[in-house]
């Protein structure tokens, strides 16, 4: 075979680092990271910013020397086939969805650390449905905003507090095109906040088959206050967050249209976007010459909503004066008076005092509503059942579709090829039938283990890496850094994770309330125990951050050097490699106030077991085989007291069960019993909670009804 020229070699590169399919391709990862693994480390594996760094000469002879030639054109093979194929679940299932596709809104995507759009679960949430939706041939754009400086990266000073760093993100080193016109401009669309027009650009990210649509309101011509309103995910004041929703929900509707996308479904995801009913309802008023509740209707039954939140606090509200300063040109649009506008986003028949709330707006308009796990579904019809006061509770219209997890991002590449040679070639289209799973007798449970120990070791020593870097940002003298990172962890002991938003109701500390106790867990010389902790508090949560500095302060005191540790910096990288590494997820919220909890469906992917609370999505899935229940009595009135019994079940499950049978071996050094629950896991777990099962149920229960008009509430 003649050897292809450079050019072309850098094109095919070029044209696979721009659409984000190669981030859950592990050899597409692999042949990036082999062109120069330094710079890929660097540049938080960014391969259009590594192409940028690697020059003509550079690239051409590192290809040379690495043979990686064949890598390159066998890459870009598979994303053509990829995106040629016809043979989907969505042609096969969901052709409707075709010509009028799902128009997907949230405030975050997290669909890979180099592109920091997101900050925690909801956002990861999104990538994955996005990627399951690519994946199943689901015609599907994403709409949310491109934040500038993006969430925070976190860093503890000298006294462990959580410290929030901000920098501008180099745009032009991202998978981003920017939308432009016929006339080569960029093109722009306006929305109204008062007497003020606001421009934002378009950014359009391809994810496979599918897109995502990122506004930018950092444009020429508008204000500096305008020009910051997509600057940074969560952050400022009221104001800031009604003019965010403003730009996602109308901006989003507008920038579909400039694109040619005319939606067949509407899916807010979270209360975030749910201008966007309004606008689409004005747009049907004036296309159609409709009356308000005719096009509320209409609309209404082409819309999904999923509410993420059980937590009161946690949903946006906006006073009448400021719904009014900011929307009153949309309202006069609507024909509505200032009383009917603002009873759309109230939850009571005649409040005049209630603040206007995104999630109610979201309800009222949406004829398809659901919470993301069966509980948080029970939860949500209690929220808001003074929407329907003349039906009982459990009559209320939400239902619940419970999360799922991309499998191929989340599952270790190592682990993911056994499953190959077992399961077969083909095996990942499948991973949402459940006669799949049955398979796994198949491995060997000496594989299952090696396998585990293989990826333990990996976290290990991605864990001391870490912990190196954070003790000498902080000034810690290098020698003594080293000595910490180097007798951090131990691979024989059982290994516990927590990682997650550090809210205060998801307990991180829970375990500390006894440290005697827990001090005789983690150093008993025969069965020890160690624990990894990673997860950010929001800027304003000083509750969430007091529970960091707990944690990184204890890491560094005798008895639990070396056996806990605190992770800066949570995102999708770090969270890789703690779901596949670890031997246990812990899991201990307040109940019931975990909408779902996807970072342990992620590490039962990976053959961790889940040590949890029976909250979220453990409520439903465990079967008292497959993990571990921590069961208490309660719910007390007094949480003090709820909080106390939690962690003394917390502690007797670890100390009776998980400890004793991960370290009960047979004669050939394996925990047999362990292992035999591992395997459970796999098959009672894996298929049920992967996001090509969630978007499957999405799709028949809530898109192809909507797309054909089908008006009955989920």
């Amino acid at each position: 075979m003649d050897a292809v020229p450079p050019t072309k070699l850098r094109s095919k590169l070029e044209d696979l680092a721009r659409n984000l399919w190669w981030s859950w391709q592990p050899d597409v990862v692999g042949l990036f990271e082999a062109l120069d693994p330094e710079t890929w480390s660097r540049l938080n594996h960014n391969p259009v910013a590594l192409l940028e760094a690697l020059g003509d000469q550079q690239l051409s002879e590192v290809t040379r020397v690495k043979g990686l030639e064949s890598r390159i054109l066998d890459a870009s093979r598979r994303l053509e086939s990829y995106l040629g194929s016809r043979d989907t679940w969505g042609a096969v299932n969901a052709g409707a969805l075709k010509p009028r596709p799902v128009a997907y809104f949230s405030a975050e995507f997290g669909i890979h650390e180099s592109l920091p759009l997101y900050s925690g679960g909801l956002g990861v949430l999104a990538g994955d449905h996005v990627k399951a939706s690519s994946d199943l041939d689901i015609s599907l754009w994403g709409v949310g905003l491109f934040y500038a400086q993006g969430y925070f990266t976190q860093r503890l000073d000298q006294d462990d507090w959580q410290q929030e760093e901000f920098g501008n993100v180099d745009i032009r080193s991202l998978p981003l095109d920017k939308v432009r016109g016929p006339d080569g401009e960029p093109v722009r669309i306006e929305v109204r906040s008062g007497d003020e027009v606001i421009h934002a650009h378009i950014w359009r990210a391809r994810v496979g088959r599918c897109n995502l649509a990122l506004l930018d309101t950092d444009v020429e011509g508008n204000s500096p206050e305008s020009r910051q309103i997509t600057h940074r995910l969560y952050w400022g004041d009221r104001t800031s967050r009604i003019l965010q929703e403003i730009v996602l929900g109308i901006g989003g509707i507008r920038a579909l249209d400039k694109l040619g996308v005319r939606p067949g479904v509407y899916h807010l995801n979270e209360g975030h976007s749910g201008f966007a009913l309004l606008e689409a309802t004005r747009v049907e008023m004036e296309e159609n010459g409709v009356s308000f509740n005719e096009a509320a209707r209409r609309i209404g039954a082409r819309s999904v909503f999923t509410t993420h939140t059980p937590v009161p606090a946690g949903h946006d509200r906006f006073d009448q004066a400021s719904m009014e300063h900011h929307l009153g040109w949309l309202r006069h649009d609507l024909g509505l008076s200032s009383d009917d506008f603002m009873a759309l986003g109230r939850s009571r028949a005649g409040s005049d005092s209630e603040e206007f709330c995104m999630t109610v707006l979201a309800l009222r308009l949406a004829h398809r509503s659901n919470g993301v796990a069966s509980v948080h579904g029970e939860v949500s019809r209690q929220m808001w059942k003074d929407l329907w006061p003349e039906r009982p509770v459990q009559e209320v219209p939400i239902g619940h579709v419970t999360n799922g997890v991309h499998v191929r991002s989340w599952m270790a590449p190592q682990l993911a090829l056994a499953l190959e040679r077992r399961l077969g070639p083909d095996w990942v289209r499948g991973v949402s039938r459940q006669e799949l799973w049955r398979h796994m007798d198949r491995v060997s449970a000496t594989e299952i283990w090696e396998n585990h120990q293989l990826l333990k070791a990996n976290l290990i020593h991605f864990t001391r890496q870490r912990y190196l870097e954070q003790e000498l940002r902080k000034g810690t003298d290098g020698a003594v850094a080293a000595e910490r990172a180097a007798n951090l962890l131990h691979p024989d002991a059982l290994t516990l994770g927590f990682a997650r938003r550090f809210a205060t109701y998801k307990r991180a500390t829970l375990a500390f309330r006894d440290k005697e106790r827990l001090a005789r867990l983690l150093c008993d010389k025969d069965r020890p125990v160690q624990m990894i902790f990673a997860g950010k508090a929001h800027p304003r949560d000083g509750g969430g951050k007091g529970l960091i500095q707990q944690i990184a302060k204890l890491q560094h005191e005798d008895p639990f050097k070396g056996r806990i540790v605190y992770l800066e910096d949570y995102d999708i990288n770090v969270g890789r490699a703690l779901v596949s590494g670890v031997d246990v997820w812990v899991n201990n919220p307040v109940r019931p106030q975990e909408a779902c909890g996807t970072s342990g469906m992620k590490a039962a992917l990976n053959g961790v077991l889940n040590c949890s609370i029976r909250d979220g999505w453990w409520a439903e899935a465990s079967d008292g085989r497959n993990g571990f229940d921590v069961t208490s009595p309660g719910p007390h009135n007094d949480q003090e007291i709820q909080d106390e019994r939690d962690h003394a079940a917390l502690l007797a499950v670890l100390e009776n069960e998980a400890v004793p049978l991960y370290f009960d071996r047979d004669e050939e050094g394996l925990p047999t019993e362990w292992i035999e629950r591992v395997r459970w896991a796999f098959m009672t777990l894996a298929w049920r909670y992967s996001a090509d099962r969630m978007v499957i149920d999405y799709a028949k229960q809530c898109y192809l009804p909507a797309a054909l008009g089908d008006s009955c509430r989920l």
